[in-house]
C-alpha cells in the first residue's frame, strides 16, 4: 500500500538552491519504502472548473514562471505519462459524482516537476497530474481524495504539492532566505500541525475561520488544497508523520507530511 504525501514545493528555485527543503526532497525517493508504479500529483499550479487529469504518453516540462535564472529553464523532467490510468481515474471520479475530464496535451507544471526532479531524478516512473478547483473549497478536495484512495493499493503514489504557508505579498526580493520565522507563521503552522496529526478533518476543513492568521497565510487557497486531497486519500485512522519542517524568507513554511 502506497502512502499519501503532502509536499511544500516552494519557489521553482527549490530545484537549484542549497536549502533544507531541497535536501529533504532530494532524499525523499530513497526514503520511501516502496517504489511507486505511478505518481499522481495534485498540483496547486493547475486550477480548473472541474477535476482534470493530464493524459499524455510523455510529459513535457512547463516552465510556468518568468524572471528566473537561465539555468532553471534548462531543467526538464520528461517522465512518461499514464494516459490509460488518467482515463481510469477520470471514470472513478465520475462514478463518485465529479464531472472529471482529461487533457491530452498538458505536461507537468513546476508544482509537479520540481519535487519529482529531486526525489526521482531518473524520470522513469509514469507521472500524471490532477487539477484543483479553488472555488470549491476544502471539503470538496477531501471528497476528491476519498474517491482516489483505492489507487494506493494499485501502487499509485498520491502526492499533493502545494505550500504550508503562501503569502507571497510579503516578498520584496531583499529578504534573506534564512530570515527568522514571523510569529504569525509559527502560530498558524503549529495549529495546522496539531490538527493534521490528530486527523481532525472537520477542524481542518474549517481552518479559515478556526486557525490563527489563516487568511494572512493563504490569501488564496490553491496552495493548501492539495493537503486536503491527501487527507481524504489517507482516510480515518491514518498514521501521520511530519517528514520535514523549515521556513524560507521568514514567511514561507516548507512542511511536508506522509500519511500511511
Amino acid at each position: 500500500m502506497q502512502p499519501v504525501l503532502f509536499l511544500s514545493h516552494g519557489s521553482p528555485m527549490t530545484a537549484l538552491m542549497d536549502t533544507p527543503a531541497r535536501h529533504f526532497l532530494a532524499g525523499l525517493g530513497a526514503a520511501l519504502a516502496e517504489r511507486p508504479k505511478a505518481i499522481l500529483v495534485v498540483s496547486a499550479h493547475w486550477e480548473s472548473a472541474a477535476p482534470m487529469l493530464n493524459a499524455v504518453a510523455e510529459n513535457t516540462t512547463i516552465h510556468d514562471f518568468y524572471g528566473f535564472p537561465r539555468a532553471l529553464y534548462q531543467l526538464h523532467y520528461n517522465a512518461p505519462g499514464a494516459p490509460g490510468l488518467a482515463r481510469n481515474i477520470a471514470e472513478i471520479l465520475q462514478k463518485a459524482g465529479f464531472q472529471a475530464g482529461v487533457d491530452e496535451a498538458r505536461g507537468l507544471d513546476h508544482g509537479a516537476w520540481v519535487p519529482l526532479l529531486l526525489a526521482y531524478p531518473e524520470a522513469e516512473i509514469p507521472v500524471l497530474q490532477l487539477s484543483v478547483q479553488t472555488h470549491l473549497g476544502t471539503a470538496h478536495h477531501v471528497r476528491l481524495g476519498e474517491a482516489l484512495a483505492p489507487l494506493r493499493a494499485q501502487g499509485v503514489l498520491i502526492l499533493g504539492s502545494g505550500s504550508f504557508t503562501h503569502d507571497l505579498r510579503r516578498f520584496r526580493g531583499s529578504e534573506a532566505i534564512d530570515a527568522p520565522e514571523t510569529p504569525d507563521v509559527t502560530a498558524f503552522s503549529d495549529w495546522m500541525d496539531e490538527k493534521i496529526k490528530a486527523h481532525d478533518v472537520p477542524a481542518l476543513v474549517n481552518y479559515r475561520s478556526l486557525a490563527p492568521h489563516a487568511v494572512d497565510e493563504h490569501p488564496t487557497e490553491e496552495h493548501l488544497l492539495p493537503l486536503y486531497v491527501a487527507l481524504g486519500a489517507a482516510g480515518p485512522g491514518a498514521q501521520t508523520t511530519r517528514l520535514h519542517q523549515s521556513v524560507e524568507f521568514g514567511f514561507l513554511r516548507m512542511d511536508s507530511y506522509a500519511f500511511s
